[in-house]
């Protein structure tokens, strides 16, 4: 479990990014239709066509593998390496015009992520976060920064109205105790702290498309990624994500999270 991400595949995570993000270009500030899915959240042309291309790519190269899909479901989720995708996380925002939006692909091991590439294809930034290869941006290490005070803190959250009535007081109460706090942007909040501009990152109901790949980006490049209640992200899991940029920072934001921050120091 602590052996590193072997580096073909690293390159076929790339290639798979290249793909998608040939697609995702040719519909952006297009006249697009808009469907919304049984959860109502929307969906294009666009998603579905960029994931059935990382697909095809992987299906070919990688057969042995399973993959999780947003968009196109899911098959061999039992092998010991799972794919994990999602090709626009941030549809509203690729609707919008709105450049805030990537492709998220993550691979797992057993059930943890060992790689994730998080892809803006418009910006053209690209965030690769592999075990035992660091994080980069677009082939330059990046790093996390080391706020240890929550009152230095710049903590990101897509919306506070996604975060369910019996985990919004504890949601509030992170957000009291920080310096500033920032909406919107998702997954793209989640390479910020990777970079180092942003310190932490809340959120609650998420599907494991979303949080993946963002985490093995954090991860690697020095932060810490659980669950609120500090649980390793995997394949299952609550959909409760708190990211940091280092440790001691989120243990303050966890005990906050839990309890009112009664232990923390």
């Amino acid at each position: 479990m602590t052996e590193a991400c072997p580096e073909p595949l690293i390159d076929l995570a790339a290639r798979a990014a290249d793909a998608a993000g040939a697609i995702v270009r040719r519909y952006f500030r297009r006249p697009i239709r808009v469907e919304d899915k049984p959860d109502d959240s929307p969906v294009t042309v666009a998603d579905r066509e960029a994931e059935a291309a990382i697909r095809r790519l992987l299906d070919a190269e990688a057969p042995e593998h399973g993959i999780f899909g947003e968009e196109h479901g899911t098959h061999g989720i039992d092998r010991d390496y799972v794919w994990v995708l999602d090709p626009i996380d941030g549809t509203r925002a690729f609707i919008c015009g709105q450049p805030t939006f990537c492709t998220l692909i993550a691979l797992t091991h057993h059930g943890r992520p060992i790689l994730g590439v998080v892809d803006q294809p418009i910006t053209g930034e690209r965030w690769i976060g592999a075990r035992g290869h660091g994080t980069t941006l677009n082939g330059a290490a990046v790093e996390t920064r080391d706020r240890r005070d929550l009152a230095d803190a710049v903590l990101h959250t897509t919306d506070p109205a996604l975060i369910p009535p019996p985990h919004r007081t504890a949601y509030d109460r992170l957000e009291e105790a920080v310096a500033m706090h920032r909406y919107g942007i998702d997954c793209y909040a989640y390479a910020m702290v990777a970079s180092g501009y942003v310190d932490l990152v809340c959120e609650a109901g998420l599907q494991p498309y979303d949080y993946l790949a963002p985490a093995a980006v954090v991860e690697n490049a020095g932060g810490v990624v659980t669950d609120w209640a500090g649980q390793p992200v995997g394949l299952a899991g609550n959909g409760r994500i708190l990211a940091a940029g280092n440790a001691t920072l989120h243990a303050l934001a966890r005990d906050l999270l839990n309890n009112g921050g009664r232990h923390s120091g």
